[in-house]
């Protein structure tokens, strides 16, 4: 392990504010927390609101200049500034309510610096834009994707916005991705910074343009500079015409997904 670029920069920044609502969420763990009804199913606890408060003290003290689109708190600062951090609190609510582990603390800055907190490994995942790394006990490791594990995680939650076209589910039932491929549902996208990590092959997505989600944002930014391939499911790149996501650990993993997903066949057992 080495030392990674990270220090007082944005990186930094990030970093801190991930640690800083990680710390909340590990605490807030197994309590009996109010929720806040956001309809459709969805909610926010009181963990999501307390850790998106500590990750806005955190970045306002850091660069208090800069504007914030929080998950739970909506857009903070001037609109006219380049400058805006994507924060997602509380990434996997519906598991940490069941008392879940699989979640994670997102924070990106719109094309820069991002990183992601598992608050129960205690694993940092984080990059300057340019270079990727995990956190474990103060020391820095590079993330090397692999498809090794051969474990694709499938968003499996509804909406379905492009569907019949194409359901994430739909996969599961394919001989020929069953026969490579061995599928996992984590509902929270901790899974993209495994991507970035080699602990997963690939992550897919379903969805419109992801590519400034408090959601996704973070960890699209892991998987970038950790040399994966990430585009659309429909194969083309992230933007305001996009459609889902799909991240590979390479090319070899990305065009076999890409051709499953576009072969309108069932390939049924």
């Amino acid at each position: 392990m080495i030392n990674s670029p990270a220090g007082s920069d944005d990186a930094g920044v990030a970093i801190a504010a991930v640690r800083a609502g990680a710390d909340v969420v590990r605490a807030m763990y197994g309590r009996q927390l109010s929720r806040v009804d956001k309809g459709s199913g969805d909610f926010a606890t009181a963990a999501d609101i307390e850790a998106e408060r500590v990750i806005l003290g955190v970045i306002r003290a850091a660069r208090p200049d800069d504007s914030v689109l929080g998950e739970e708190g909506g857009r903070r600062g001037s609109s006219q500034t380049a400058r805006r951090w994507l924060v997602d609190p509380l990434c996997g609510t519906l598991n940490y309510a069941v008392g879940n582990m699989l979640v994670a603390v997102n924070v990106a800055l719109r094309n820069g610096a991002a990183a992601v907190a598992d608050p129960f490994s205690g694993e940092i995942f984080h990059t300057d834009g340019g270079t990727a790394w995990v956190r474990r006990d103060g020391a820095d490791a590079r993330l090397a994707p692999t498809p090794a594990t051969a474990l694709v995680d499938v968003n499996l939650d509804p909406p379905f916005p492009s569907a019949p076209g194409f359901r994430a589910v739909d996969l599961l039932g394919r001989s020929d991705f069953v026969e490579r491929f061995r599928p996992r549902v984590v509902s929270s996208t901790l899974a993209l910074a495994w991507v970035a990590a080699g602990k997963r092959a690939a992550y897919i997505t379903d969805g419109g343009d992801l590519s400034e989600s408090v959601h996704f944002a973070a960890g699209i930014a892991l998987c970038r500079a950790a040399g994966c391939v990430v585009t659309g499911i429909d194969g083309a790149p992230l933007g305001r015409t996009g459609r889902g996501l799909v991240a590979a650990a390479d090319l070899e993993t990305h065009t076999q997904l890409m051709s499953m997903m576009l072969d309108k066949g069932q390939h049924r057992p």
